[in-house]
């Protein structure tokens, strides 16, 4: 994990919550979804709260609420998927614009939606923030077992060069004239995907021989053993704290 990884959600800043230590960050994040998950979906008004605070946090780490927006298009399916829970949970019926809709499909709809966004916002104000190998170091700085952080730092490697491969070997098939256009050209692309497997088995197998000739044991050396400090956990500790508060008024009302 020593080499750095950029990806296409992070923004390159100096800001303050660019500054935070990675491990500061997941804390917070996790802690405010878990705060999220537990606000009564009757206490529509905390919701509109919890965006508050997360554009807030965009704003003190200069990301573009028009990025924010378009990273968060990946919770499309979800979003599809509780438009359709009042149209086929049972229970009271409720006419909306003269539309027939199941009461708790409709809470339930809105509790997908509500809670379910803020996370996926706050997921990619994470993300947008912090390079990706900040992310590894700090989920072993917050001791999640090291082979699970070997295992996700080494897909999100390969996954980007299998990405890779892909393309060239496409780029390959184009500049033979190859175009699928039916059932009769899945039998190219199964070979393809085939020879896509073992190319990445074989790449593996060489890859693990390097390192273990490098002296690999089984775990990875940590080259940042930067502790946090006071301050920037009191920093970190702002969102979840400030949502915190916002779900004990939730219950309370």
């Amino acid at each position: 994990m020593g080499a750095g990884h950029a990806h296409k959600l992070y923004l390159h800043g100096h800001s303050p919550v660019h500054a935070l230590p990675p491990h500061c960050k997941l804390a917070a994040v996790f802690c405010f979804v878990l705060v999220v998950v537990s606000t009564p979906r009757e206490a529509m008004w905390a919701f509109g709260l919890y965006a508050v605070l997360l554009a807030a946090v965009a704003r003190a780490g200069r990301v573009p609420y028009g990025h924010l927006l378009k990273r968060m298009l990946i919770e499309v399916p979800f979003v599809a998927f509780a438009l359709l829970m009042p149209f086929v949970a049972r229970g009271p019926h409720t006419e909306v614009w003269g539309v027939t809709l199941s009461e708790p499909g409709l809470w339930g709809a809105w509790n997908i939606l509500a809670k379910g966004t803020l996370g996926v916002a706050a997921s990619v104000l994470l993300a947008s923030t912090t390079e990706l190998r900040e992310l590894l170091l700090g989920l072993q700085r917050l001791r999640l077992p090291p082979l699970l952080v070997q295992i996700a730092s080494f897909m999100i490697r390969y996954g980007d060069v299998i990405a890779d491969e892909m393309r060239r070997m496409r780029i390959a098939r184009v500049s033979r004239g190859f175009r699928a256009r039916g059932v009769r050209q899945w039998g190219v692309l199964a070979k393809s995907a085939g020879a896509l497997f073992i190319r990445s088995y074989e790449r593996g197998e060489r890859v693990h021989l390097a390192m273990v000739s490098r002296g690999y044991t089984g775990t990875m050396p940590v080259l940042d053993e930067t502790a946090a400090t006071r301050a920037q956990w009191t920093g970190a500790a702002a969102l979840p704290v400030a949502a915190f508060a916002v779900c004990l008024m939730g219950w309370a009302a």
